[in-house]
């Protein structure tokens, strides 16, 4: 059955044309997390979005242009997310550096659908230049936001030992590989798994600052 979009409808001719994108855009993300990044087709995307295919073809060029534009779109959801996660967050760097990883366990970003989404692109990424240039500035910027708030967090606890861009890249691949359980094994590990795993990283990385017993958000 067609997609049903759960987005405010439209009242104009422009915010129709910006509607019908995000369906289209919507479809891609469904078709690429059931039949895979190389079966999915235009005609599987209008299918799954409910328009012509006619459609498609007058809102994306071709397919390549629409999974760009899908990828820009996980990118940038991505990057709200956790921006507003560091927003709405308590004030210390270990306040934020906790808010931050936890927020990689919702299921805004990693429901299983949005997870399949990722590791498709990514398996795509090294042949196709547009996509490593977007993955990679995606995770250049929230590199840079960790190791900032690893290295306040060191100078506070005088962790000498620790690196500051070391630690951020190995907070960065636990979640990488939790999110690669979370694809693949789903029966073994949940979300509140996850986050305990991530927990039990901090907590050994800055003990000072992540004590064991402070417990996991939800």
């Amino acid at each position: 059955m067609p997609r049903v979009s759960k987005r405010k409808q439209p009242r104009d001719r422009a915010e129709t044309k910006l509607f019908r994108r995000q369906q289209l855009i919507d479809a891609t993300i469904d078709s690429i997390a059931k039949r895979g990044f190389a079966d999915t087709t235009l005609a599987d995307v209008a299918d799954g979005a409910g328009l012509s295919r006619g459609l498609v073809n007058f809102h994306f060029a071709s397919k390549d242009s629409l999974l760009v534009e899908t990828l820009k779109y996980v990118t940038e959801e991505y990057h709200a997310f956790w921006t507003r996660v560091l927003e709405r967050s308590g004030p210390s760097a270990a306040d934020r550096l906790y808010a931050l990883t936890m927020a990689d366990f919702d299921p805004t970003v990693s429901s299983r659908r949005k997870l399949a989404v990722w590791h498709a692109f990514y398996g795509e990424a090294k042949s196709r230049p547009t996509y490593m240039k977007l993955c990679a500035e995606r995770d250049a910027e929230l590199i840079a936001v960790r190791t900032g708030l690893c290295r306040e967090i060191i100078e506070e606890g005088g962790y000498s030992d620790v690196d500051a861009e070391a630690a951020a890249r190995g907070i960065g691949a636990v979640v990488d590989g939790l999110w690669v359980d979370l694809l693949l094994s789903p029966k073994w590990i949940d979300r509140d798994a996850a986050r305990k795993v991530a927990a039990l990283l901090l907590s050994r990385m800055f003990p000072g600052h992540f004590p064991l017993d402070q417990g996991v958000a939800a």
